[in-house]
């Protein structure tokens, strides 16, 4: 019996190929979920870098008059 040759299929192809299938199983979110998602990740982002930024400033100021 002959045996059948099978053609190797090129693994970058057939990662390419099946991340465009996975993809296109993916529930997008419309725009305005995004606009607004968006916008509470800039406003949280914020508020934690105003909070961090005021305890180091306190911290810089106790330190600095335990120093002195």
């Amino acid at each position: 019996m002959a045996k059948k040759r099978q053609k190797k299929e090129n693994p970058i192809i057939r990662y390419l190929r099946e991340t465009r299938a996975e993809l296109r199983k993916v529930s997008w979110p419309s725009r305005d979920e995004a606009i607004n998602l968006t916008a509470i990740v800039v406003a949280v982002t914020t508020a934690v870098a105003a909070f961090l930024g005021i305890v180091d400033y306190l911290f810089a100021k106790l330190f600095g008059l335990i120093i002195r």
